[in-house]
């Protein structure tokens, strides 16, 4: 088990931990209401505000979401050297508003199935996401950039719900 918690300024810490050969789980207490956690994850001009990583350079510069069971999403990310973006896309399997969300990442044969729970604790959300990957490569390839993205783009969701 690996794991990586960071914690900046005022923010709560990120915890990232390598659970199994496939299983990815991050944890963070956000300070604001499951509603106002959810609709950052699930409204495209929020989520185009926070979701990449500041310190890389990259810009999303399209987000699309039809979050329902079956629906679809899209997000394209524009970086200053390179010409080319880099597009995500997948399927949402299982929509509860408020408190879980699951989807695919479809854009390659070693993504992963993706949950994020939302759960309300005394006025603040604790958010869980899970990422299953198909083998212990695939997890290994991803894990690389996560390791320090995915607490940086917490934190940056942190400061937008303040």
């Amino acid at each position: 088990m690996t794991y990586n918690t960071q914690q900046t300024g005022g923010d709560q810490p990120t915890r990232v931990e390598r659970r199994t050969d496939v299983d990815l789980f991050v944890t963070r207490l956000f300070a604001a209401d499951v509603g106002r956690v959810y609709a950052a994850w699930t409204t495209p001009a929020l989520f185009k505000r926070w979701w990449a990583p500041r310190s890389m350079g990259a810009t999303i510069t399209d987000c699309r979401m039809d979050v329902r069971p079956g629906g679809g999403y899209r997000i394209t990310f524009a970086h200053p050297s390179s010409s080319e973006g880099a597009t995500f896309y997948g399927r949402y399997l299982d929509v509860i508003p408020n408190e879980r969300l699951v989807w695919t990442n479809d854009e390659g044969d070693e993504g992963a199935v993706t949950t994020v729970t939302f759960t309300p604790r005394d006025g603040a959300t604790l958010l869980v996401l899970h990422e299953r990957y198909p083998t212990k490569g695939a997890l290994d390839r991803s894990y690389e950039g996560m390791e320090g993205g995915l607490p940086e783009q917490f934190g940056q969701l942190d400061r937008l719900l303040a």
